[in-house]
């Protein structure tokens, strides 16, 4: 059975916006049927502060692989492009993180879904809320909108030019 999933990518080293388009087709070959894209935004770190800014953005797609499965597809993506994570919240040439799958909640050693962080990124949240601002955290059951509203996170995110890879695919 298709689930909806909602994912975040991130990219600060290298042509970040060829690295989202990159793995954006991989998600697309491995299965994942990404029906939705946001605008590219470009956002300054948080937590890791030392590093050049990110592009973000967030899809949503269709997938039939089990939560485990989409996360093991999403690890090899990041290999695949050569993505190393050497420091933790450190650069990244991509990063793909689940942020909801359906209305599941997963709580493992290796995935937390919906992703434990999510309402405490504006770099999430903004590029959620422009796809899915009515979707809802299946733990705090809050609209994507409202959790923007109401982050804490007042770091900068701005929409980064013209993307090609936003709007419905």
């Amino acid at each position: 059975m298709k689930q909806t999933v909602y994912l975040s990518l991130g990219a600060n080293v290298g042509d970040r916006a060829k690295n989202l388009r990159d793995a954006v087709a991989l998600l697309r070959k491995a299965d994942i049927g990404v029906t939705q894209t946001s605008s590219l935004y470009e956002t300054e770190p948080v937590d890791y502060l030392d590093q050049p800014w990110f592009l973000n953005m967030v899809v949503e797609a269709q997938t039939e692989l089990n939560a485990v499965h989409l996360l093991q597809a999403l690890h090899a993506i990041e290999s695949q492009m050569g993505s190393k994570k050497s420091v933790a919240k450190g650069p990244r040439l991509i990063d793909l993180d689940i942020l909801l799958f359906g209305d599941a909640i997963i709580d493992t050693p290796e995935l937390q879904v919906p992703h434990p962080r999510m309402h405490l990124r504006r770099f999430v949240l903004q590029p959620l809320a422009e796809i899915a601002p009515n979707a809802r955290h299946s733990v705090s059951a809050l609209r994507v909108s409202e959790m923007l509203d109401r982050t804490p996170d007042k770091s900068a995110v701005r929409r980064f030019g013209e993307s090609n890879c936003s709007g419905r695919l």
